[in-house]
């Protein structure tokens, strides 16, 4: 069974993928404690899925040290792992947030660089916002796009045959509009080979799981609406949480805990809006035109200062997700999405059940990752399947 490594691995949604498709864990490295613990229990405790070496603690790591502390254990690595995998965190490159060079995250591309050059893997698989692919401008001239770093990085340790692309994951069977920089590196001229499949071998791989390749937001999630009926929250004292109703298509029979006997979805509590919000929801659902940020005329009129809010299409997959759960209103119920609904537009399954806070504010935002947050950061399963598929022909 072909081996990996999942780097700055968040709650698992790389790692779900690829244990999806047959390949088998070593280990993963992930910063934030509330993400590992996610990753932890779904995949650690519950699947067995990481063969663990008895030198690392199963708990969260930061790269940097992880790498000063186990240098001569990951170059005793060499030669027996087949892949590995991940992307640094993005917030410094997104289009969506407040695009900044001197983001000290955006230096773990280095770090990324500076593991494979120790473990030597047979393959690299990155991935990172399309604005990855963009440069900075300083002094009004463009800087070098830090993908270029980054293959340029990659080519140096020995990956010269590195490529990359953009990819809209929503041509997989994802429910959610979300492009991502994904570079294939590997020691043998088959990184082109990996994309001309991925495009190629598509069909038939939603085919197997009975997908389309679009998949609006409704055939999602219209299977735990609020209006199917509400119990006590199972995690959360005050709050109420939603129930299944029967699942419609094939995205909610691949994806429910249902089929599984569960009757509360996890992660699945409701906010508890002012009834002053509920108002302007129901307002916004009445005039607001889908799937674009409502306009400033409609914003004045209802006392809306949020400059970005947009109302789903129940027909059309969802904007990228976001961090901070009231970017978006739900189709056709006043509220903002669920942490088990970003979930399912990000496909994971309603049996990965999601850990640590719901949300967080101010200061808190640069060190934790509550739920909303490991859900929005994480690279779809579903797609991450497909990937490993693909790279698991390219070992063979």
């Amino acid at each position: 069974m072909p081996k990996y490594i999942d780097l700055f691995a968040g709650c698992g949604g790389l790692s779900l993928g690829l244990f999806n498709s047959g390949w088998e864990g070593l280990f993963a490295i992930e910063k934030d404690e509330m993400a590992f613990e996610t990753l932890r229990h779904n995949l650690i405790e519950r699947k067995k899925h990481f063969k663990w070496p008895i030198w690392l603690t199963q708990e969260n790591h930061e790269i940097d040290e992880m790498i000063s502390k186990y240098e001569e254990e990951l170059k005793k690595l060499r030669g027996k792992v087949d892949l590995v995998a991940g992307g640094p965190p993005c917030q410094g490159f997104s289009m969506a947030g407040k695009r900044r060079q001197q983001d000290a995250r955006n230096k773990l591309i280095h770090s990324y660089i500076t593991f494979v050059k120790l473990v030597k893997p047979r393959i690299i698989l990155f991935e990172n916002v399309k604005g990855f692919t963009l440069s900075f401008k300083k002094n009004g001239e463009k800087s070098e796009p830090y993908s270029k770093v980054v293959l340029d990085g990659l080519k140096k340790v020995g990956y010269e045959d590195s490529i990359g692309k953009v990819i809209d994951f929503q041509e997989f069977g994802v429910p959610q509009r979300r492009e991502r920089f994904i570079i294939v590196g590997t020691l043998d001229d088959k990184a082109d080979e990996f994309f001309d499949k991925l495009f190629r071998k598509k069909s038939k791989f939603l085919s197997s799981k009975g997908l389309r390749s679009r998949i609006g937001v409704g055939a999602a999630i219209s299977d735990i609406e609020k209006r199917n009926g509400t119990v006590d929250s199972p995690d959360s004292k005050g709050f109420k949480a939603g129930v299944y109703r029967k699942a419609r298509n094939n995205y909610q029979r691949l994806l429910s805990g249902f089929n599984n006997g569960d009757s509360i979805p996890d992660s699945h509590r409701f906010v508890n809006h002012f009834s002053e919000t509920v108002s302007i929801y129901k307002s916004l659902l009445r005039e607001a035109e889908r799937d674009i940020p409502v306009s400033p005329k409609l914003r004045k009129k209802l006392g809306i200062k949020k400059r970005d809010i947009k109302v789903l299409d129940r027909a059309k997959p969802s904007p990228t997700l976001m961090s901070i759960p009231d970017d978006y209103l739900h189709y056709s119920e006043p509220r903002v999405m669920t942490a088990r609904e970003y979930a399912r537009i990000q496909s994971f399954p309603d049996w990965y059940a999601i850990k640590g806070k719901y949300t967080t504010g101010g200061d808190r935002r640069k060190n934790e990752v509550p739920r909303y947050t490991q859900i929005g950061n994480a690279i779809p399963p579903l797609f991450a399947e497909y990937a490993g598929n693909i790279l698991m022909e390219l070992i063979v």
